[in-house]
């Protein structure tokens, strides 16, 4: 409670703040000059010396808050609207075209026994902000500067494809074989959203996973300017755009970065916001102003915002605003009544928005029919331009277009329902209100049948076709377009690899990461490829002992680095540049995938091959991104993740969250995705070297081209031995996933016989358990090195796919298969992983399997405790192999319960704190 001669003050929260008042007759006598231009002047002019005094105070360098949001009205007001140099009736009926073809598209679709489901209402709010940006600001690859980069919204595609059908670019046909990938035939289906992958020559980025637009759009600006920072490629003319809807800015994604693109300062962005105040289901905030909601975060975060809320016919209206009543009235309604409006009648609008008698006063000159056509701004060309442009010239912050829109506009059928998302066809009499709505000259009796109505095209030499393709010319050619015209790398030869080929020395012990990180280093100094590598880490480059690139390669930072590092008389100090190579991206996977897809798409998007090199920690980076991964798939991306903590009981001491046993499982799920769990650091070099040929060797006979894929290499933090690669290695095994790599120790030809097929950091282990087996049991095992489980089974399923479809062919078999056939005893499968990892090539394994590995939740110990614990270790093995043995009748069934209780397997404390012989510490 404040006490007398105390008054509280007001913090930028509104709680009073504890501050004492040193002067309260001075603060009477400020309210009391409030209150009385409050009561006299009212609150319109209350409010405006208020925002002055607010101005001088920071003028005067005086500490205060920012407004959260400003009015519920257009930012540019229509002095200050810049004059728009198109054709407006010519736009109009370019748009009208398009609205009708892309909501006849979406409902001959859903004829009738076909019924492939689509969006119309999407694209039908947006069309104008659309528009705007086709027939003014969005620049194709033709472009001097290089062009732009679109992100299209996902379910707005119907509209883009409509557009490439007034363009010439898609046929009648091919409009008609939307979402019909397969039963039309190859190359002339169109996808059902935008998937590069699905159609190579046309999109350029997946959209639809929504709340993946805003993350990645902020990163491809970013990486623009990387490039550009870097000297490989002037991109100071290249802008990003980014459409995104009001409702999908709820996932956590949408705003998730919104900082990062401020930070930078990235005006090379763009996102236009359409605000249609509705979601898939229902308005986005119907108690609430999403908007003002939006406005808030987006000005809180640094960027310039720019609302288009209101069409020109409200400017009049607004002009008269005198006391403020209709700004006040569109601050105070909340969206689910705007949504309500949207489809009532003008009478309806003017007894419950224009209720007050002064706005009563402003439409009592306007009939019903006026009243209702009051436009929202996202419709309005001239608004919509006035906002592109300023963002385009705006300087030093990214900018966020907030346009108001009403979905489904035009369509009589669709207009602002809650179910407009969910309706994809319309009636007959649908189509003609339609089509009087946009004033097309189509026949009633064309439109009797609602399952095949026509698209509608002027002709190719009417003025409205003639305008659109000279509007193309001059900017650049047709978007989207993408265009794959990269630089020929030259790989570098075998001497790279070298140094893992040799054996580290017997008292010498190297972690495959380590193995890895040495070779990265290694092919960034590369004099071809170097400076194409794009090494990104979130926040622990130190953690796989990247420290030592530092001083060499740096890391980015477009201000460079303006502050004296606290460890700068360490060697390996911490070094940013503006020029720099690394991308640190703090501790945001998300953040590092968005680098990566940037990176890895830069051949398409740019003619710039760069290869990105993700390196994560445990499961951080393929269970926690794995969306964003498969949209890098769709965008053809290439590079490698490198998941270098992997394992599940590999990261000594650290639990449950950490200890990654499955993301090999998740990697399968994703057909671009190539797996490796390489044991060796000569495997290692044997497979990024690969992974160079297929991804990066453009002239490949083979592959023109280079291959689509992703390269994702588990490696650990296990310091092992590194015995150097064998003399007559299996480079072939090698790289499809499985090679012969120890016999037995001599012995009795006459012995038992396993085999043993492991994996990764496991292979420490399963060598330990052969010398067991030969010098206590009298087994003979073999051990194979299985570098990738999940390219043996795509292999197997490949074999079995040709076999279906050559029934009167000759079968074919598999490689595991081909590899196994002939060799004696039951096969004992183990990995760091859950044994579904295993599971996945049992099938045509014709052995009797078996297969170990880490079910269950991670846990914090000793790794000798865990793999006891999961039953991975040594003995593990050996007990496994003898009751496999003695599965198949050539074995003492009593060995296995022997050794069972000798080694102790089923005592997890045994071997607690103790490191296992072999593994490492």
């Amino acid at each position: 409670m404040a006490t007398p001669g105390r008054r509280p003050a007001i913090t930028a929260e509104g709680l009073p703040s504890q501050l004492p008042d040193i002067d309260p007759d001075e603060t009477s006598e400020w309210l009391e000059s409030l209150d009385g231009v409050l009561d006299e002047k009212g609150k319109q002019r209350t409010r405006y010396l208020m925002l002055k005094l607010l101005e001088r105070a920071r003028e005067r360098q005086v500490g205060l808050p920012a407004l959260r949001s400003s009015d519920y009205i257009n930012t540019i007001p229509p002095e200050s609207e810049p004059w728009f140099p198109g054709d407006e009736h010519i736009e109009r009926r370019i748009r009208a075209f398009i609205r009708w073809n892309a909501a006849i598209m979406v409902s001959k679709a859903n004829r009738k026994g076909l019924e492939v489901g689509g969006h119309i209402a999407t694209y039908q709010s947006a069309a104008s902000l659309y528009e705007v940006g086709f027939n003014h600001f969005f620049r194709g690859k033709d472009h001097p500067g290089g062009g732009d980069h679109i992100f299209i919204q996902g379910h707005a595609s119907p509209g883009i494809y409509a557009r490439a059908y007034l363009e010439g670019r898609l046929s009648t046909d091919q409009m008609d074989s939307f979402r019909q990938e397969v039963s039309r035939g190859p190359h002339k289906g169109l996808s059902s959203y935008p998937h590069p992958r699905l159609m190579p020559e046309f999109w350029e980025f997946p959209t639809v996973s929504m709340g993946i637009t805003s993350i990645n759009s902020i990163y491809q600006a970013r990486f623009n300017r990387y490039l550009h920072h870097r000297g490989i490629k002037d991109t100071s003319q290249q802008h990003v755009w980014a459409f995104l809807g009001d409702g999908e800015m709820g996932e956590v994604e949408s705003l998730g970065a919104i900082g990062v693109a401020a930070r930078e300062e990235l005006d090379n962005l763009t996102f236009v916001i359409n605000c249609n105040l509705q979601q898939l289901d229902g308005p986005v905030r119907g108690n609430g102003k999403i908007v003002q909601e939006l406005e808030s975060f987006f000005l809180g975060a640094g960027w310039h915002v720019i609302k288009v809320l209101w069409g020109r016919d409200w400017d009049p209206l607004l002009a008269a605003d005198a006391d403020g009543a209709l700004v006040n009235r569109m601050n105070t309604t909340p969206d689910g009544q705007f949504q309500t409006y949207s489809v009532e009648d003008g009478a309806y609008i003017r007894e419950h928005f224009f209720s007050d008698p002064r706005l009563k006063k402003m439409v009592a000159g306007m009939s019903d029919e006026q009243v209702a056509g009051l436009s929202r701004g996202g419709h309005d060309y001239r608004k919509v331009y006035a906002a592109f442009k300023a963002a385009t010239e705006h300087v030093g912050q990214p900018t966020v277009i907030l346009a108001q829109t009403v979905k489904g506009w035009t369509i009589d059928a669709l207009e602002a329902r809650n179910a407009t998302h969910q309706m994809k066809k319309l009636t007959s009499s649908d189509l003609k209100a339609f089509r009087d709505r946009l004033y097309l000259p189509i026949d009633d009796d064309q439109l009797e049948d609602p399952y095949n109505p026509p698209y509608f095209h002027p002709g190719d030499d009417s003025d409205e076709i003639q305008y659109l393709q000279q509007r193309r010319r001059e900017l650049g050619g047709y978007l989207p377009e993408r265009r794959v015209r990269p630089k020929v790398l030259k790989l570098p030869g075998d001497e790279v690899y070298a140094p893992l080929m040799k054996s580290a020395g017997e008292k010498t012990k190297v972690a495959t990461t380590q193995a890895f990180v040495r070779l990265l280093r290694d092919l960034v100094k590369d004099p071809e490829i170097g400076e194409r590598i794009v090494p990104i880490a979130p926040d622990e480059f130190r953690t796989f002992g990247m420290d030592s690139m530092f001083p060499t390669a740096k890391i980015y930072n477009p201000h460079g680095q303006t502050y004296e590092s606290v460890d700068r008389k360490l060697l390996l100090s911490y070094k940013e540049a503006r020029n720099g190579q690394l991308l640190h991206e703090g501790i945001s996977e998300v953040g590092a995938m968005g680098s990566t897809t940037a990176a890895g798409a830069s051949y398409a998007m740019h003619g710039e091959p760069m290869i990105p090199v993700y390196i994560f920690y445990s499961m951080f980076g393929f269970q926690r991104t794995g969306d964003f991964i498969w949209a890098m798939a769709d965008q053809m991306a290439r590079g490698f993740l490198i998941g270098a903590t992997a394992g599940r009981t590999t990261l000594t001491g650290e639990g449950l969250q950490h200890a990654d046993g499955h993301s090999p499982l998740l990697a399968s799920t994703n057909p671009a995705v190539v797996h490796y769990d390489p044991a060796f650091g000569f495997e290692v070099a044997q497979i990024v070297k690969d992974g160079l040929r297929r991804m990066y060797d453009y002239e490949n006979p083979e592959h023109p081209g280079g291959e689509n894929l992703i390269y994702y290499i588990t490696v650990y933090n296990e310091p092992v031995s590194q015995p150097g690669a064998p003399e007559n290695l299996d480079i072939e095994g090698l790289l499809k996933g499985l090679y012969h790599y120890a016999a037995p120790p001599a012995g009795d030809d006459n012995r038992a016989r396993a085999q043993l097929l492991v994996s990764g950091v496991a292979m420490p282990a399963a060598l330990k358990a052969q010398r067991l087996l030969a010098d206590e049991w009298g087994v003979a095992a073999d051990v194979w090195s299985v570098t990738s489980w999940n390219e043996l089974r795509r292999e197997a399923v490949e074999v079995e796919q040709y076999n279906l479809n050559h029934p009167d062919g000759e079968r074919r078999w598999p490689y595991v298969t081909q590899k196994l056939h002939e060799t004696p005893g039951p096969v004992i499968a183990v990995s760091d992983y859950m044994r579904a990892v295993q599971d996945q090539i049992a099938p045509w394994v014709h052995n009797t399997w078996c297969s170990l590995g880490t079910d269950g939740f991670g846990l914090a110990d000793t790794r000798a405790a865990a793999r006891r614990f999961f039953q991975v270790d040594a003995e593990s093995i050996v007990v496994a192999t003898l009751q496999s043995l003695a599965r198949e009748g050539n074995f003492d069934p009593k060995a296995a319960a022997e050794a069972y209780e000798r080694y102790r397997v089923g005592d997890p404390t045994a071997v607690a704190g103790v490191a296992q012989e072999g593994a490492g510490a």
